[in-house]
C-alpha cells in the first residue's frame, strides 16, 4: 500500500465523504433539482451539495486557504499563494442522464503552481491522484501515459464546444481538421476523466478549448507525474481561468500541437 502525502490524504478523504451524497443523488435523479447556468449549461442540487462537503472537509484541514470552486466562485480571495481548485461533479450533464463518466476533481496550487491532485469517480471507484516528484497513481498501481508513436493510431479525446460558444464554427472545423489526421477521435464529455484517462494510457492525447481552470487543475499534474506534457494556448490574459489545453504522451504531442494551431481562433 502507497503511503500518500498529508496533502493526498486530505483531498482523497474529503472526495470519498463528498461521494457518498452523490452516489445516492445518481440512484435518485428524478428527486434533483437542476437549473440552468447558460444554454446547455447546468447545475444541479448534487452540484451544490457535492462543493459544499468538500469545501467544509477541506476547510477543516486549513482554514486559511484560498479556494476556487465552480458554483461557489473564489472563498479567501486574500490568499493566492495556497488554494484548492475544485470541481465537484465534472461531467454534470453525463451525471444527470446516467452516465457513469463524471468526477469530482480537486487540485492544491502553491505560489501558482498545481502541486497535487485528485480524480475520482465515485461510480467505479477509480481514485487517480498525483505529487510533484512522486509519480501518479490509480488506486495505490502506478500508471503512466502511452507510448503510442504515431498520432494517425492514436486514440484521441475532446470535447466542446458548449452552445454558447462564439468559436462553435470554429472548433468544429478545428474537429474535423485532428480527426482527418488521427482518425480514432472521441467525447465523452468529463475533462478531468479524459486527462486522467491519457495519464493512465488508455487515451494517448487530449485537447478542448474554453474550458475552466477547475476542470483541468488536478488534471495537470495527474499527467505530468505519468510522464505526459501538458500545454496551454492562446491564453486570456484578461480571463487568467479560462483555458486551452493540450495533453498527450511525448511522442505525439508536437503532432498534435501542430494539427491545433492550423485553425484560427478568434
Amino acid at each position: 500500500m502507497k503511503l500518500n502525502s498529508p496533502k493526498i490524504n486530505i483531498i482523497s478523504r474529503a472526495c470519498m465523504k463528498a461521494s457518498k451524497s452523490l452516489i445516492r443523488d445518481f440512484g435518485e435523479l428524478e428527486n434533483l433539482q437542476v437549473s440552468n447556468k447558460a444554454p446547455g449549461d447546468f447545475v444541479s442540487s448534487a452540484d451544490i451539495r457535492t462543493e459544499k462537503i468538500l469545501i467544509e472537509e477541506l476547510q477543516k484541514a486549513h482554514s486559511e486557504y484560498g479556494i476556487i470552486t465552480e458554483e461557489s466562485g473564489i472563498i479567501n480571495k486574500s490568499n493566492s499563494q495556497n488554494r484548492w481548485i475544485i470541481d465537484p461533479i465534472d461531467g454534470t450533464l453525463n451525471f444527470l442522464n446516467g452516465i457513469p463518466y463524471f468526477a469530482i476533481s480537486v487540485g492544491y496550487e502553491e505560489n501558482g503552481e498545481i502541486k497535487c491532485g485528485v480524480i475520482f469517480n465515485p461510480v467505479t471507484n477509480e481514485m487517480y491522484y498525483a505529487e510533484k516528484g512522486s509519480g501518479s497513481y490509480l488506486n495505490n498501481s502506478r500508471i503512466r501515459v502511452s507510448n503510442k508513436k504515431k498520432i494517425q493510431d492514436s486514440l484521441l479525446v475532446t470535447g466542446g464546444p458548449k452552445q454558447s460558444s462564439r468559436n462553435k464554427d470554429k472548433i468544429f472545423s478545428e474537429y474535423i481538421n485532428v480527426s482527418k489526421k488521427a482518425t480514432h477521435v472521441r467525447k465523452f464529455g468529463s475533462a478531468a476523466l479524459d486527462m486522467a484517462c491519457v495519464a493512465s494510457g488508455r487515451f494517448d492525447g487530449f485537447w478542448q478549448r474554453e474550458l475552466n481552470y477547475w476542470d483541468v487543475a488536478a488534471g495537470m499534474i495527474i499527467i505530468k507525474e505519468a510522464g505526459g506534457f501538458v500545454n496551454f494556448f492562446e491564453e486570456d490574459k484578461n480571463n487568467p481561468l479560462k483555458k486551452n489545453i493540450i495533453a498527450s504522451n511525448s511522442n505525439i504531442h508536437e503532432d498534435l500541437k501542430g494539427l491545433i494551431s492550423k485553425i484560427d481562433i478568434e
